[in-house]
């Protein structure tokens, strides 16, 4: 029997689940399912916490790469709730029940979900993405508002085509990174991209959505294209911002001088 379109299928709301200061373990539902998934528990604490407070059942763990900020809190989740865990093919990784690849497909909560490759602040680092109304992105490290992440394992190169690949994605696409970097990130952007109205106007927003103790986060894939210096390296103005720093001959050359300003900003 064929699945059901997209749109037909239920809404999933997501909930962040603040953690270890400055991390967002995101929690998929819907509204009439007590089943839920989580996505990177780095802390099994909270999530625990706010389970046991809404009768919920952790059905699903996603898991977008290795480190322990975003899998520290996996084995006592496994051990108290037996969720069905999805990740990357990596054997440091305890407690996988299914790998996946670039181009797999898997259902979580009745929404098709697609897995990206996305190498350069990790090597097995992946994103899911799923084309419901609306679509979501959960990109871990890869992709903060404002921002990417750092180069840990892989080279500019492969981050610079992760993004690449991410950026095509539609613009109402809500991107659920995994850690509240954003007011820093939008200080380095008035950096790189200094003529940018829609940098001003988000860092403001940003700073009142801070000031209130609330997430800065998700933002949507079309606003990280204007406000985001690291999917803009194709902008002349950006590259005239970067070129006091090395080398911006380049698209690919943009993002790596941005990176290593940006980690010594």
């Amino acid at each position: 029997m064929p699945f059901p379109e997209q749109d037909a299928l239920p809404m999933l709301s997501v909930t962040p689940i603040p953690a270890l200061g400055d991390n967002y373990i995101w929690l998929l539902r819907q509204d009439t399912n007590v089943d839920v998934c989580v996505v990177d528990p780095g802390d099994a604490g909270p999530v625990i916490q706010l389970l046991e407070r809404e009768n919920l059942t952790l059905s699903t763990v996603l898991i977008t790469h290795h480190h322990q900020d975003h899998t520290g809190g996996l084995a006592e989740l496994i051990e108290r709730y037996s969720p069905h865990v999805i990740g990357p093919d990596n054997p440091d990784i305890a407690g996988i029940d299914q790998t996946v690849r670039e181009g797999d497909e898997f259902r979580v909560l009745g929404r098709l979900f697609e897995v990206h490759e996305v190498p350069g602040h990790t090597l097995d680092h992946i994103a899911f993405f799923t084309a419901g109304i609306p679509p979501l992105l959960f990109c871990g490290d890869t992709m903060f508002s404002g921002g990417c992440g750092r180069l840990f394992e892989g080279t500019p190169a492969q981050m610079h085509d992760s993004l690449g690949r991410l950026s095509v994605l539609p613009d109402d696409t809500m991107v659920f990174a995994a850690h509240e970097y954003t007011l820093a990130n939008l200080r380095f952007a008035l950096a790189a991209d200094p003529h940018n109205t829609d940098v001003v106007k988000a860092l403001d927003e940003c700073q009142r959505a801070r000031e209130l103790d609330r997430p800065t986060l998700p933002s949507t894939l079309g606003r990280e294209k204007r406000i985001n210096p690291f999917l803009r390296c194709d902008d002349h103005l950006v590259r005239e911002a970067a070129a006091s720093q090395g080398d911006t001959g380049t698209s690919e050359a943009t993002f790596a001088t941005l990176r290593a300003w940006k980690d010594n900003f």
